[in-house]
């Protein structure tokens, strides 16, 4: 399939698509008159990048999901590389949660009349809201 069926199929652009094999997470076969080509694996290969970072994970942290596909596993996180990244997201989720409860914590406290928001800490959590 080219580009525009990839594209349609996983409901994403072709930027995208390009950008992935930009780096190195998708790679096409060429055909004779220079077309993109692409076959079920590759469809395989975009969902889970999608769904990845649909979830929060950066490109680059889907790089080993999309390597143990294509290494022939059944599901990009049957690999080490792929769990110690999952552990790793896990940490900073955990960490991001404590963040959270403590900006929770002051605000309740000033709120009740207890404390200033002066001293608040900021929540430093790429998944907060307040980070962006």
């Amino acid at each position: 399939m080219r580009i525009g069926e990839l594209a349609e199929r996983v409901g994403t652009s072709t930027r995208a698509l390009r950008h992935y094999e930009s780096l190195g997470l998708l790679s096409a076969r060429r055909t004779s008159n220079g077309y993109r080509e692409y076959d079920d694996s590759d469809v395989r290969v975009v969902r889970e990048i999608r769904t990845l970072v649909g979830i929060g994970f950066a490109l680059e942290e889907t790089r080993p999901f999309v390597e143990c596909l294509r290494a022939g596993y059944e599901s990009g996180d049957s690999c080490p590389a792929s769990v110690a990244v999952y552990r790793r997201k896990i940490a900073e989720i955990d960490d991001c949660v404590a963040s959270l409860a403590a900006v929770r914590a002051r605000l309740s406290s000033a709120m009740s009349g207890g404390g200033s928001l002066a001293d608040a800490p900021e929540p430093l959590c790429a998944f907060s809201p307040l980070a962006r």
